[in-house]
């Protein structure tokens, strides 16, 4: 089971980026995710009519490690690490580790 879904809150812990917070638009691949707002870069790119696109500097966002990222705990306001545990009827679930609440409700 993944620590970071799609559609998670994260806080970014280090690089340019260190301290803000966005969800999780999607997993990139196995150690890379795109988070909304975070990591933008500007992109030169030309115009083609045949697909309606503009040319010019776009802003864009790019994937980060999946390690400069984590879950957001709303119950402490921080960033929080993430464990997974087993349930008795055989679920696995997401908890944050500070206080065992549950991810996943």
């Amino acid at each position: 089971m993944r620590r970071i879904k799609k559609g998670d809150n994260v806080i970014v812990t280090t690089g340019k980026d260190k301290g803000r917070r966005g969800s999780v638009l999607r997993l990139v691949d196995a150690e890379h995710v795109l988070v909304e707002g975070v990591n933008k870069v500007k992109k030169h790119q030309k115009p083609n009519p045949m697909k309606n696109n503009t040319g010019g500097i776009i802003d864009k966002e790019m994937p980060i490690h999946i390690s400069k990222v984590m879950l957001f705990n709303p119950t402490t306001q921080k960033a929080d690490r993430v464990g997974v545990k087993v349930l008795d009827d055989g679920r696995r679930v997401r908890y944050f580790k500070s206080n065992g609440e549950m991810v996943d409700a």
